[in-house]
């Protein structure tokens, strides 16, 4: 029993309260109520004491340190199955905020020197330069070594090799061949050359609504299901820079110019365009909301381009269903219909034979050469002559001016006396190619 006091009059009710605000001003500052307590202050429901108990900006900073910490320790846990219950953990980095604090994460548990988890980079020849030399910068910091994969038969660095093949403008011809070629294919071949059972990604819900219901791990639509790993699927943008902040984790340089996702440079901006957003030496600078906001981290990205449907573009194809599908075969590879070309000299000898046939210059990646591949192969049978093939990408300058070629397929007649005719239309129907032949004939 209480001792007769000045209070002794209070009923039960009021005392309830008091005990049930005794218990809240606890969880939210146990120090400041215990302090309030002994001191002699009481609870008594007064807006003075509330102010006194509840030091808002330090309940708020203590509850994100809270938060912060748990997320770690979850993405650790994650990282920790992917890395130990799977053979060939790997994780294609692209450099960007939440791909710095998975690089930081993995160093901390000690994967990336142990080798347990492949750290993998697709060089699309068109990033921002500062992306290639942060990533060497990165590899001296925690010691590791990336595996680089670009467009398919281009040496990596050499972006020479690559305009010559493939065309310095792909991807203002067509954006999702380009993805097709600079992005989905080396990233599938490079998870293919690594073994991988098991991909490491930054994706998080917080991106947009293409990505908010993802979890931690889930099935990747790529030979036959892979296990995909995304540590941090629950973070937010602001988690993310909080983290990069308390450990003072490398990142990526155009932060502090205003970018706050970094992808090619040819359609990447920052945000706002004038770049008053930035984050400088662990801090942020301008109205960071700007950056923060629900699907505003990607907002830079993939800017002026739009999907074959006219949508605008948010993904390059890599995360979506069906980039599984990429050219891992040459076209017309089991067709006993349609022979093979490997050299000038074997394509001059067509010329040279006297007599009628077709000649298809093709692209194994490009997508309408993929479409008329079956129609293409009745029409040895359907025109009565014989039918070649002759790979273009690999020399793009002898088929421009030896078989009328500028984008791919070109579907040549050889007449017998050598004329190479063009066919011009995009109907590639066998039908409408035997009247081609018939007509040209």
């Amino acid at each position: 029993r209480h001792p007769r006091s000045r209070n002794h009059e209070r009923t039960p009710a009021s005392m309830l309260v008091q005990l049930a605000l005794l218990a809240q001003a606890f969880t939210a500052s146990p120090r400041l109520a215990a302090s309030a307590v002994s001191s002699g202050r009481g609870v008594a429901p007064r807006v003075t004491m509330a102010e006194a108990v509840f030091d808002q900006e330090a309940f708020i900073a203590e509850s994100k340190e809270m938060r912060l910490k748990y997320l770690e320790e979850q993405a650790m846990f994650a990282l920790k199955i992917a890395c130990e219950n799977y053979d060939n953990a790997v994780f294609p980095n692209a450099l960007i905020a939440g791909d710095v604090v998975i690089t930081h994460l993995l160093d901390r548990l000690g994967y990336l020197k142990d080798g347990k988890c492949k750290v993998m980079v697709v060089d699309t020849f068109h990033l921002f330069p500062e992306t290639m030399d942060f990533l060497r910068e990165i590899e001296d910091h925690y010691g590791f070594k990336a595996e680089v994969f670009c467009a398919e038969g281009v040496p990596v660095g050499d972006k020479g090799a690559y305009d010559k093949k493939y065309g310095a403008d792909l991807w203002k011809e067509d954006i999702e061949q380009y993805d097709k070629v600079c992005k989905v294919e080396p990233f599938q071949r490079g998870l293919k050359e690594l073994n991988t059972n098991c991909m490491i990604n930054g994706r998080t819900r917080w991106q947009g609504f293409e990505r908010a219901w993802i979890d931690q791990f889930e099935n990747a639509p790529i030979g036959g299901g892979l296990a995909k790993c995304n540590p941090l699927a629950y973070w937010t943008l602001e988690d993310t820079f909080d983290y990069i902040a308390k450990y003072q984790v490398p990142h990526h340089p155009l932060h502090a110019k205003g970018y706050p996702s970094i992808g090619d440079a040819k359609d990447t901006i920052p945000i706002p365009e004038d770049g008053s957003v930035k984050f400088v030496d662990f801090k942020f600078e301008g109205d960071k909301t700007a950056w923060l906001d629900y699907a505003s981290e990607r907002k830079g990205r993939f800017v002026g381009l739009a999907n074959k449907d006219g949508s605008t573009k948010t993904e390059c194809g890599i995360h979506v269903a069906g980039a599984e599908r990429t050219f891992d075969r040459d076209l017309w590879d089991d067709s006993a219909k349609v022979m093979e070309l490997t050299t000038e000299e074997e394509a001059l000898k067509v010329k040279e034979k006297g007599e009628l046939a077709a000649v298809v210059v093709y692209a194994p990646w490009c997508q309408f050469c993929q479409a008329m591949e079956e129609e293409y192969s009745k029409l040895s049978e359907e025109a009565g002559i014989p039918t070649y093939k002759f790979r273009g990408d690999e020399q793009r300058e002898y088929v421009q001016a030896n078989w009328n070629t500028e984008s791919f397929p070109t579907i040549n007649l050889v007449k017998p006396d050598g004329e190479v005719v063009k066919y011009e239309s995009e109907d590639r129907s066998v039908k409408a190619l035997a009247d081609f032949v018939k007509s040209a004939a």
